[in-house]
């Protein structure tokens, strides 16, 4: 049937979050259970997307005044 995708259709597919990928010693490669030592953004036909592997990006969050927490005027 159809395939769900994961956090829209945008992903590019890559080894760094693929089922079949881990992270090897070198953070600069990973070890395919299929091609063996791959770069991260190598993709093969075996390719299955794990959301569990994927890193997200880290947000920047806003400065808040105490002011702003507080029920006085």
């Amino acid at each position: 049937m159809f395939k769900k995708t994961y956090y829209g259709a945008n992903i590019a597919p890559a080894c760094a979050y693929c089922l079949h990928g881990t992270p090897a010693a070198d953070p600069k490669m990973i070890l395919c259970k299929n091609k063996g030592v791959v770069s991260p953004y190598y993709c093969c036909r075996k390719f299955s997307y794990d959301p569990l592997m994927r890193v997200p990006r880290r947000q920047v969050l806003p400065n808040l005044d105490p002011k702003d927490f507080s029920l006085e005027d």
